[in-house]
């Protein structure tokens, strides 16, 4: 008798693209503080734990996926912290963005196509003086003019990249983060310190990514999950989150629209600009003689065209006829997630900081 053998077994389906794309979107948004928050995730989208795994496994070896972490609200924390533009002669731009670097709470620096070429992003611990620092920032840079341009409100924070590329231009929703959840007045306690510490540092893409932090805190996943909540509810942290490297993503080019809105008409404008997906960040800053911009927002896009179209997409909608400007990046300087409670900051004081003066006009 001629027995036929069994039909090998099929090998596993690769999961969709529109699972990926989904599974990339989501992990954007919020991880939650659970034991296997991976298998969570991977359920919603249509995957399974171990599949979800691979694939953020494989896009963070190819380096689009930068970490995952907490993202905290530095105001919340206690921190000060501003966007502050400086005007550099072009030949000696470079040198003075290395100096800036230099500095652990700088965090973002970039030359733009502007008067201002040199825009950077610094936050100093509670009991500093942020002035202080960038008057010394400026000193040692060899700025001809540095203005600070900090938050007088925000309107919305949050990176978010559509990685499906069919995401309408000028689709909205409710921005998740703005200034009404922060709480200027928390109180910082060491427990909440400890858990910064723990919790900006890149979690491990694995099935138990909270367990280090639990054991570093001595806490169990649901006493810090209960720890987490507090700290959301308070504003101090805003999520845990996977966080994208731009140009790896494929969104090689960002804008800064920067518009004129009039002081009476500037609470309302904004809420609708954020509403926009597109605007990753949205704020209210200070204007100054040779800037009369009040409202800030930025995009992301793959390509110039479209990043200047999601910029026009929002004038046509909101801003028709307003002086505005658009300013893109043309050199990165330095990108890193801000740390805090980090001795190298106090270090930097310490040596370039003897007394307290003024950012120069």
């Amino acid at each position: 008798m001629t027995v036929t053998p069994p039909a090998p077994e099929a090998a596993p389906a690769a999961p969709s693209v529109t699972a990926r794309e989904q599974l990339l979107n989501r992990i954007q948004k919020d991880i939650p503080i659970v034991q296997r928050p991976y298998r969570v995730i991977a359920e919603e989208v249509g995957l399974s734990e171990h599949e979800a795994l691979d694939i953020l496994r494989e896009v963070k070896a190819e380096g689009v996926l930068r970490q995952v972490s907490a993202i905290f609200d530095t105001r919340t924390l206690g921190y000060q912290s501003s966007l502050v533009a400086a005007v550099h002669d072009e030949d000696q731009l470079d040198a003075g963005a290395e100096i800036v670097n230099g500095h652990p709470g700088v965090s973002h620096n970039y030359k733009r196509n502007h008067d201002f070429n040199l825009w950077y992003t610094i936050a100093v611990p509670p009991e500093s003086d942020l002035e202080a620092h960038v008057q010394k920032l400026h000193e040692l840079s060899g700025a001809r003019l540095t203005r600070l341009m900090p938050t007088l409100h925000l309107f919305k924070i949050g990176v978010e990249f559509d990685m499906t590329g069919k995401e309408d231009w000028n689709a909205k929703a409710k921005p998740q983060y703005t200034s009404e959840q922060r709480n200027i007045g928390y109180a910082v306690t060491e427990l909440d310190k400890a858990f910064v510490v723990e919790f900006q540092k890149d979690l491990p893409v694995t099935e138990e990514p909270y367990a280090d932090a639990c054991a570093a805190l001595g806490l169990s996943i649901d006493e810090v999950a209960a720890h987490a909540a507090k700290m959301k509810a308070a504003g101090a942290l805003r999520r845990v989150s996977a966080v994208f490297r731009h140009q790896k993503a494929g969104f090689t080019f960002n804008a800064m629209g920067v518009w004129a809105i009039a002081q009476e008409n500037v609470a309302e404008v904004g809420r609708q600009m954020a509403e926009f997906k597109a605007v990753s960040h949205c704020y209210l800053r200070p204007t100054y003689p040779e800037w009369p911009y009040t409202i800030f927002t930025m995009v992301h896009g793959r390509s110039k065209e479209e990043a200047f179209g999601k910029i026009s997409a929002i004038e046509q909608e909101v801003a028709n006829g307003v002086d505005h400007a658009i300013l893109y990046s043309t050199k990165e300087y330095k990108k890193i997630r801000l740390e805090f409670y980090k001795p190298e900051f106090y270090e930097w004081e310490q040596q370039h900081l003897g007394t307290q003066n003024t950012v120069t006009s």
